[in-house]
């Protein structure tokens, strides 16, 4: 039989709903899809190309059989079973924090960075999703003209904090609306008609944990181990797709025309970039779509040379399920 054993650590959570999609879509060979979760999940079944699978508990001798493993449970579950499963004989891709930057483990965005891949030791990271949105638009541009720095102001969905994120966003949007206010529960802030720049949790110098990610990760997967990457991430009441505001300092003059069509051209991105008819990258039409859209692209007032563009893309697929996916793939 062709085809590989597949499983999904986290299949209850939000990416896992999406890995499900993901790999029904495409053309990854899976002979058989095995379901993990918590022991609270546990007995849920879900359905793959027509079939109900059953959401089995994670444990010690879950990797029996399996070949390749898709992690996106947390960065604690990743450093307990990620190993186990590699001993087992499978390939990880782990879509937490876990292994990002250790040195050993390749950090993957398929169009930018392949061959980081060869002489990987059975564990893969899966960037952020905030940074594979972006480095998806800064390499061309990168190819091309060169980076000497970064501002990226981040507009992140509350699925980018999780199905009970998505879920507290929607009572508290409708309970704003009969003039009430629910106290937050999952998140910092109430995101109910409102915005916060608070994604993770604050570091000693102001930062965010989810903003040093945007400047560690997009350093490793880019190569640049020394560029400056400013960040600030805002939670804002979108239900799914982040959007990204971003400033780029260029070490060789590139105009925005050269910019545009670079961008249209480059794998994973998708251009969108009329403002004359109003037609610009928006969550609401990226919405369970593979691509990042880019658009507002122009030549910066602050950095000279610089350009100044505008993105949204699903993080819930580019972002995560996606990615992985296409690394399995190139695997």
């Amino acid at each position: 039989m062709s085809g590989r054993t597949v499983a999904i650590v986290g299949a209850s959570g939000a990416v896992g709903q999406d890995f499900l999609t993901v790999l029904a879509a495409r053309a990854l060979p899976v002979r058989r899809l095995r379901l993990f979760a918590s022991p609270r999940s546990a007995g849920q079944r879900l359905t793959f190309r027509g079939e109900s699978l059953p959401i089995e508990p994670l444990g010690a001798d879950s990797f029996a059989g399996v070949e390749l493993a898709l992690f996106s449970a947390g960065a604690a579950v990743s450093r307990e079973h990620a190993p186990r499963a590699v001993a087992a004989g499978a390939v990880v891709v782990d879509n937490s924090s876990a292994f990002r930057m250790d040195p050993a483990v390749p950090l993957v965005v398929p169009e930018v960075n392949p061959e980081a891949l060869r002489g990987h030791r059975g564990i893969v990271a899966n960037p952020n999703c905030s940074t594979i949105l972006l480095v998806l638009a800064l390499w061309p541009l990168h190819r091309a003209a060169g980076l000497r720095a970064v501002v990226v102001s981040t507009y992140q969905a509350a699925s980018g904090a999780g199905q009970q994120a998505m879920l507290e966003l929607r009572e508290a949007t409708a309970a704003a609306l009969r003039g009430e206010r629910l106290p937050p529960r999952v998140l910092p802030q109430t995101l109910a008609f409102n915005l916060f720049p608070q994604v993770d949790v604050f570091q000693p110098d102001g930062y965010t944990r989810e903003e040093d990610k945007l400047q560690f990760e997009t350093r490793k997967i880019l190569g640049l181990p020394a560029l400056p990457v400013d960040a600030t991430c805002v939670r804002v009441p979108v239900e799914r797709c982040h959007s990204e505001a971003v400033a780029v300092q260029l070490e060789r003059p590139l105009d925005a025309a050269a910019a545009r069509a670079l961008l249209a051209a480059a794998p994973g991105l998708e251009l969108v970039d009329d403002p004359a008819a109003k037609r610009y990258p928006m969550p609401l039409e990226m919405a369970g779509r593979d691509p990042v859209a880019v658009g507002r692209i122009r030549s910066g007032r602050v950095f000279a040379p610089g350009l100044t563009f505008w993105l949204a893309g699903d993080q819930l697929r580019k972002g995560a399920a996606l990615n992985a996916v296409q690394i399995a793939e190139l695997l």
